[in-house]
């Protein structure tokens, strides 16, 4: 089964020969390694570029275990090179070699090559990105499947791909898989020996009960504002357990390293600016957060934000959580409120506030969903998505309102 790309694709194409490192990272099974050396590969040799030109290192492989000292690798890429043309080379889990900037910026020097890696587990994750490649090297951060990648491969129709999809997430090797049980016993595998590892053995975490239980903590309230002091009274009062709001935002933030959740800031929309806490977090695959939680909370309104979320940020946009405050009258009386907007979406100078909404079968429900984005004074675009199948309208205050199925299946349905 072969599973399309192209959105990552058309990032190295964009990418291709403009001098930096091309530095592909996500949370580890996503698809990195298939990235370049399939799908990346095959569009090379589609247009023009021979094998020869095209240096390959699967440095997870035990017949390149000899290139993980670097004056190895460095010598063997270098020796490939025996003309001008330009060289493509490709390092798999470049992490593995000792000193692996060194050899990166030695190649750099090389005016006839183009540099692409892929980097994940314990060892290098997304802070080493920047401080090991300041001003050297973009990062390309992939996702695991978005809905519309996921469908191009299932065969039913979109309802039953939306389940599927909710519940298994988009791991490519998962949504190859047949049978609940073994996608189920797979996930929960990945989840207790792989991704926790990772995280555990990056940071010299000595408790790693402690980490799993927040990490189950979080599963089960995906969208909801929250900050580590909240979570510390979480764990006396579910788990009997005491631990510091210090400790919880060091293992929130090794999480985020390790690309399983993903933070979104609140912003004050009329004051603009950002409020510390509390925050929301979302995970970069359902699959693996249904896991931590034994598939027993389906959550469908919560996890429709988290789908919505992911979409936004595989398209390429900044995402944070609006706030918006305001005066109300009450009797006498003035009351300062608070509103949420879901999602601002930034991307540039365009800007776009989405509320995600499972239905809205009533009128007090649509004045519910509006009403957050009627607020707003700036002529900036204002989207409601609704699980409903409905068709895409626009009413007399400039508000959209689309299908999710809409939303997912067309990368353009943002831009009109």
């Amino acid at each position: 089964m072969e599973i399309k790309r192209d959105y990552y694709l058309n990032k190295l194409i964009e990418a291709k020969g403009d001098g930096l490192i091309k530095i592909v990272t996500g949370i580890r099974r996503c698809g990195k390694s298939y990235l370049l050396n399939t799908i990346f590969n095959q569009y090379l040799l589609e247009n023009g570029v021979s094998k020869e030109h095209i240096i390959k290192v699967p440095l997870d492989d035990s017949d390149y275990q000899y290139l993980l000292n670097p004056q190895n690798l460095s010598k063997y890429i270098k020796e490939k090179i025996v003309d001008k043309d330009i060289y493509y080379v490709i390092l798999d889990e470049i992490q593995l070699v000792d000193n692996f900037t060194g050899v990166l910026n030695g190649l750099l020097r090389i005016q006839n090559v183009d540099i692409y890696v892929t980097g994940s587990n314990s060892k290098f994750l997304s802070s080493d990105i920047v401080t090991e490649f300041r001003g050297r090297g973009e990062e390309i951060r992939m996702y695991p499947l978005s809905y519309s990648e996921f469908m191009s491969v299932y065969d039913g129709d979109k309802l039953d791909g939306w389940i599927e999809y909710i519940t298994y997430g988009g791991l490519p090797l998962v949504v190859s898989m047949t049978g609940d049980e073994r996608k189920m016993a797979y996930l929960e595998e990945q989840r207790k020996n792989v991704y926790i590892n990772d995280v555990v053995d990056r940071n010299d975490i000595r408790n790693d009960s402690e980490l799993n239980t927040l990490v189950e903590i979080i599963s089960s309230s995906i969208g909801s504002l929250t900050n580590p002091l909240k979570l510390s009274n979480t764990f006396k009062s579910v788990a009997g357990i005491n631990i510091d709001s210090k400790t919880i935002d060091f293992y929130l933030k090794c999480l985020e390293e390790a690309f399983l959740i993903e933070k979104a800031k609140r912003y004050d929309v009329k004051g603009k600016k950002y409020i510390s806490t509390p925050n929301k977090f979302y995970f970069s695959d359902l699959g693996l957060r249904n896991s931590f939680i034994n598939f027993r909370q389906p959550e469908e309104t919560h996890i429709m934000e988290n789908v919505i979320y992911l979409e936004l940020k595989r398209r390429g946009y900044n995402v944070d959580v609006g706030l918006i405050e305001f005066r109300e009258r009450q009797g006498e009386e003035f009351l300062y409120k608070q509103i949420e907007i879901d999602f601002i979406a930034n991307k540039g100078n365009n800007k776009i506030y989405i509320q995600s909404a499972f239905n809205m079968l009533t009128e007090d429900k649509i004045n519910q969903e509006q009403r957050s984005l009627l607020k707003i004074n700036d002529s900036f675009k204002k989207i409601i998505i609704v699980k409903d199948y409905i068709k895409r309208t626009r009413d007399e205050n400039g508000i959209i309102t689309m299908s999710i199925f809409d939303f997912l299946l067309d990368q353009d349905s943002l831009n009109y």
